[in-house]
This record gives structure tokens, C-alpha cells and sequence, in this order.
């Protein structure tokens, strides 16, 4: 075959690094297919497809670490750290699960050695052991009032701030406590899970079953300025001043 018989290539940049390829026939003749009077649109298109160039081998291995990526979106992966068998809430030191667990068993190794009274974390013992020392160490910067605790005086600091985050689902009354919201809302569950031991007598707050005890106690710990006369209420002594003096 000549070079007159060639057809001339009408696009020579299409075929710029693109390996010659020999094809072995049968009697041992070899020829280079770049040789046949294939039409050399049709041979590029033909080669490419049989062997792709760098950039599709990297755009391959691209496609292949996405679609492994998109398949382990599904896979829950174990997370580190120490696993509660009870509430699956997760800690990163076994300390903190230990005193967690303690929630489940009920258990309250610190004891007061004043009131007997226990506690499950050693850090609330020391926040209760204030009461009898009469230790407060947390000041108002407003007000300056203090508090055995810094989560009492953050309570107290939403007196001036006038925050009120938490709300309530029903009649989106607004609280500055998160205790205070959970006794509200008895009010719309009607339930009274404090029981006076005397008369079986239930109330919804433990405040106000500790009111209701000085009925049977006959303590009187509200006492009038001016007269010296004493209430088992404080709402009773606010009423004999304001009715009396």
C-alpha cells in the first residue's frame, strides 16, 4: 500500500498521543492498524474506547471512591468512647458511665454526716454539705445575694435578665426554671405525686406538701416584725400585715 492511497487525515489533532496498535493475523503478517484504509475518525473512536486515556482512569477511580463513600452513608459506624447498656447515652471517660449507672440502680454510695440524707454524685454531697454550713459562695453581681450553688445563681440572675426560656406546650405560660415548668405542668396532668404520711393528702409540688406538713407539726416558722406573731404560711403572714398593720 502506498502513500498516495492514503486518505489524509481531515483532523491530524485528533489523533495527537495516540499509540500506534498492531494487530497480529494469521500466518504471522503483521500490520499497524494505523496503516489500514480504515477512516481514521472511526479508528480514533475505536481506540479510545478500548483504551482510555490518564484522565479517564483518574475520573474512574474518582466514581469508584464516591460510590463507596455513598454505600457507607448506611453503615452505622461503632463510636469510641463508653456506652450506657441501659440508655445507649455515650461518655468518653468510664468514670462518667459508672456515676451514669447510678441513675438505673438507684445506688447513693455519699451520705451526710449530718442528716443522713444520700446522694449519687460526691459534687452533690458537697453542694448539700452548704446547707449546714451555711456556705455560699455564689454571689449575685446585681443584687448580691448568694447561693450554695452556681446553678441556683444562675436561676437567680434570670430575675434581672427577665429570661424566661422555658415554656409550656399547652398554655405557652413561660418559666425562668426548668423545675418550675415541670410543677406547672401537673396542673394540665392533674397528677400529685407528693402524699402527705398523716392524712394521705397528695399535692403537685413538693414545696407545697412541705407547707401542708406544719398543719400537723404545728410549725410556725413566719414570724410578724411587729407584733411577733407567727404563721405556719408565709402567704398567712403577708396577709395579717397587710390586713393588721
Amino acid at each position: 500500500m502506498t502513500g498516495k492511497n492514503r486518505r489524509k487525515n481531515k483532523h491530524p489533532k485528533r489523533a495527537e498521543n495516540v499509540k500506534t496498535v498492531v494487530v497480529v493475523r494469521k500466518g504471522g503478517d503483521r500490520e499497524e492498524e494505523g496503516e489500514e484504509e480504515e477512516d481514521d475518525a472511526e479508528l480514533l473512536l475505536r481506540i479510545l474506547t478500548c483504551m482510555p486515556c490518564g484522565d479517564d482512569v483518574v475520573e474512574q477511580n474518582q466514581m469508584r471512591k464516591e460510590e463507596t463513600a455513598i454505600s457507607a452513608k448506611g453503615v452505622k459506624r461503632k463510636r469510641g468512647g463508653h456506652e450506657c447498656g441501659v440508655c445507649e447515652k455515650r461518655f468518653t471517660q468510664s468514670s462518667s458511665l459508672k456515676a451514669h449507672m447510678r441513675i438505673h440502680t438507684n445506688e447513693k454510695p455519699y451520705e451526710c454526716d449530718v442528716c443522713e440524707m444520700k446522694f449519687r454524685q460526691s459534687g452533690h454531697l458537697k453542694s448539700h454539705m452548704r446547707i449546714h454550713t451555711n456556705e455560699k459562695p455564689y454571689e449575685c453581681d446585681v443584687c448580691e445575694k448568694r447561693f450554695t450553688t452556681s446553678s441556683n445563681l444562675q436561676s437567680h440572675m434570670r430575675i434581672h435578665t427577665n429570661e424566661r426560656p422555658y415554656k409550656c406546650d399547652v398554655c405557652e405560660k413561660r418559666f425562668s426554671r426548668a423545675d418550675t415548668l415541670q410543677d406547672h405542668m401537673r396542673i394540665h396532668t392533674n397528677e400529685k405525686p407528693y402524699e402527705c404520711d398523716v392524712c394521705e393528702k397528695r399535692f403537685r409540688t413538693s414545696s407545697d406538701l412541705k407547707s401542708h406538713m406544719r398543719i400537723h407539726t404545728h410549725e410556725k416558722p413566719y414570724e410578724c416584725d411587729e407584733c411577733e406573731k407567727r404563721f405556719s404560711q408565709s402567704s398567712n403572714l403577708q396577709r395579717h400585715v397587710r390586713n393588721v398593720h
